[in-house]
């Protein structure tokens, strides 16, 4: 029985702290990706096609970019939104700093480590519990 204690938590080490720390170089590689997101205050306006947002860019520019069905939803009846604007692009718009995807990414790494780091610590005062 304690061989196969033993294999299990050596295979959660392993796993948890290899498998973390490449979701740790994923979720870094992700956010370089995502680039840089600005904070801003937008005007919501109602067009054609639905809604908009149009806000002044750090260069002095007017950039705009439609609201989708979640956005619009999130947003309700307000006629002005803080948003997050893409540098560089005109059109590039979110209303929370960080994308969902590294957020998730770079929580599924923490976990991931945390598993591995648990499993090193209990490997260890197996090792000395056996003396």
């Amino acid at each position: 029985m304690s061989n196969a204690l033993d294999a299990v938590i050596e295979i959660f080490t392993w796993v948890g702290l290899g498998g973390g720390l490449l979701l740790a170089f994923v979720a870094v590689f992700l956010l370089l990706a995502d680039g840089t997101w600005v904070p801003t205050r937008a005007v919501v306006e109602h067009v054609d096609g639905g809604r908009v947002v149009r806000w002044f860019d750090a260069d002095g520019g007017v950039n705009e970019a439609p609201l989708s069905s979640h956005d619009d939803a999130k947003i309700g009846a307000a006629d002005m939104a803080d948003i997050f604007y893409r540098r560089g692009r005109v059109d590039r718009m979110r209303l929370t700093r960080s994308s969902p995807l590294v957020r998730f990414v770079s929580l599924l790494a923490a976990g991931v480590l945390t598993l591995g780091a648990v499993a090193f610590v209990v490997s260890i005062v197996v090792l000395f519990a056996r003396g």
